[in-house]
């Protein structure tokens, strides 16, 4: 699985970035989800942002964590407010869960014109981002931003009044490798809760609880159409685990099955032949 497909995408008149060079229209969802999905895997280079209070952030700095990369522009109005603050309440149930030390959250300005350290900090100040442990917030040159946003796999275009884009926030690993793209303003917070997990703890959930075992569940069997830029539970999933987890037991109780009659037969001849 990529996992399972299971990551969602909101689509608001995205393009790639070569097309935003060509000023071409608007691109298929379905494409632009896949070249969003082949930047998983990617390098990040050791950019160099600039802060809130204007002071320079290395990316380089952040290696050693999982960092999440939530892409906005301050001066957004719909969107990126609605994104924001739902991740912010994800990555607090995300902080409880793994540790508050265990990650990294950075909130990037793709807007190299607009997205000025004051800027930043009162978008900062007006979601709370500051209040959240290991939460930065930065921005960059319109060079460094644009290689940034490639190897992310990020697509905008320029729109009036602010920017088209795709709702991404993207997982790296402690090495600075493009590990999960989350999609959407309001995702299920399994979707981030469990890459998180399997990088910050080294491991998959193996909890028998109850709320764990259907946490991971919902997350192998949450689907995105592209089409709609919808989130879907897919049954068909789930009826499928349930089903194959049924017929490994029918398979393991007749192998057991007939391992007993062979061995009451071979007794049977034995005390026959005695």
């Amino acid at each position: 699985m990529a996992p399972l497909r299971a990551l969602a995408i909101v689509l608001l008149g995205i393009v790639t970035p070569s097309a935003v060079l060509a000023a071409s229209g608007k691109l298929d969802a379905e494409v632009a989800y896949e070249e969003s999905q082949a930047a998983i895997g990617n390098q990040t280079a050791d950019h160099v942002f600039t802060d809130h209070r204007g002071r320079t952030l290395a990316l380089a700095d952040l290696r050693g964590k999982p960092v999440v990369v939530a892409l906005v522009f301050t001066s957004c109005a719909t969107v990126c407010p609605l994104t924001t603050d739902h991740l912010r309440d994800a990555i607090v149930a995300a902080q409880k869960a793994v540790g508050g030390d265990a990650f990294t959250t950075l909130t990037f300005g793709f807007d190299a014109s607009g997205d000025r350290p004051a800027q930043l900090a009162g978008f900062a100040g007006t979601h709370r981002l500051l209040e959240v442990p290991n939460w930065l917030i930065a921005s960059a040159d319109p060079a460094t931003t644009e290689a940034f946003l490639s190897e992310l796999g990020f697509s905008f275009r320029t729109a009036a009044g602010g920017f088209d884009h795709v709702t991404q926030t993207t997982i790296l690993d402690a090495g600075g490798r493009v590990y999960r793209q989350v999609y959407g303003d309001t995702f299920p917070l399994p979707v981030l809760m469990e890459p998180l997990k399997e990088l910050a703890l080294g491991t998959v959930t193996r909890s028998v609880a109850p709320a764990d075992l259907w946490d991971r569940v919902a997350f192998l069997c949450t689907v995105y159409n592209p089409l709609t830029g919808a989130y879907r539970f897919d049954y068909g999933i789930f009826f499928g685990i349930f089903f194959g987890a049924v017929s490994l037991i029918l398979t393991g109780f007749v192998i057991v099955r007939l391992w007993l009659e062979r061995r009451r037969a071979l007794k049977t001849s034995q005390s026959g032949t005695a």
